[in-house]
């Protein structure tokens, strides 16, 4: 089974820079997993692409890897630290699946981690904290998010919240639910 570590936290936090961190520190070779997708005619989000691509060391690979996020870890091997940043996009990315689609693909991603020895660092955003979002899509979002990220971390072997600048163990200091 895959070494699981979930990174959550709020926008512009440091759960990136965390992450990479603990990619780097892992010795193994990190295959850098980008799930959002450029868009030229956006010159702002560029720019925040941009700005993960600069702190990546070059021995780093980098994989685009918008939606087949199982595909990318069943490829994997227990050499190989796959950091994958992050989930909140990917989970964008598919979010015109109707529910039945979605909660198939949520599983097929879950069975796969029993599928490889790799280790998997996860980056995910926390979006249920506010308001809950006037528009349909946006509530479907945040619940589907809250879930992916709930379920993931009830499995993984390391769970920290970045907030502040501090990533907080939750593993340490937490009790973990009931999946």
């Amino acid at each position: 089974m895959a070494t699981l570590i979930l990174v959550t936290g709020a926008a512009r936090s440091g759960k990136s820079e965390w992450a990479e961190q603990l990619a780097a520190e892992s010795e193994k070779s990190v295959i850098y997993i980008a799930t959002a997708q450029e868009n030229p005619d956006d010159p702002e989000w560029q720019a925040r692409i941009e700005k993960h691509r600069s702190r990546r060391p070059d021995t780093w690979k980098t994989r685009s890897i918008p939606v087949d996020l199982k595909e990318t870890i069943l490829d994997s091997t227990d050499l190989d630290c796959l950091l994958v940043d992050s989930l909140g996009t990917w989970l964008a990315n598919l979010l015109e699946q109707s529910d039945t689609e979605w909660q198939k693909t949520l599983e097929e991603l879950l069975e796969s981690f029993d599928q490889t020895e790799s280790l998997i660092v996860f980056v995910a955003e926390e979006t249920g904290w506010g308001v809950v979002p006037a528009y349909p899509i946006g509530r479907l979002f945040r619940d589907r998010l809250g879930n992916l990220t709930r379920r993931i971390g009830a499995i993984a072997n390391t769970v920290y919240l970045v907030t502040g600048g501090h990533a907080i163990d939750l593993t340490q200091l937490g009790t973990r639910l009931k999946p």
